[in-house]
């Protein structure tokens, strides 16, 4: 378990939000009502690099060619 951990990079919540373009205050609010894994480093909180890269995987969406449809 502590290699897992220690292999891990963490990423502050300015810096998920910079990487994402989602607020702070939403990954703070996922954090404080733990639907996200977090690393709590003394007063610090850390979000796992690994997370965040799911949650953008997870939104991904290819585009759908719709034929015939004016714009």
């Amino acid at each position: 378990m502590m290699d897992r951990k220690a292999s891990q990079q963490l990423l502050t919540v300015v810096e998920a939000q910079a990487r994402t373009g989602r607020k702070a205050s939403t990954w703070r609010r996922d954090i404080l009502l733990k639907r996200i894994p977090y690393v709590k480093i003394g007063r610090s909180v850390r979000i796992p690099v690994e997370v965040v890269d799911r949650l953008i995987e997870q939104g991904w969406r290819d585009a759908v060619l719709v034929e015939g449809r004016k714009s």
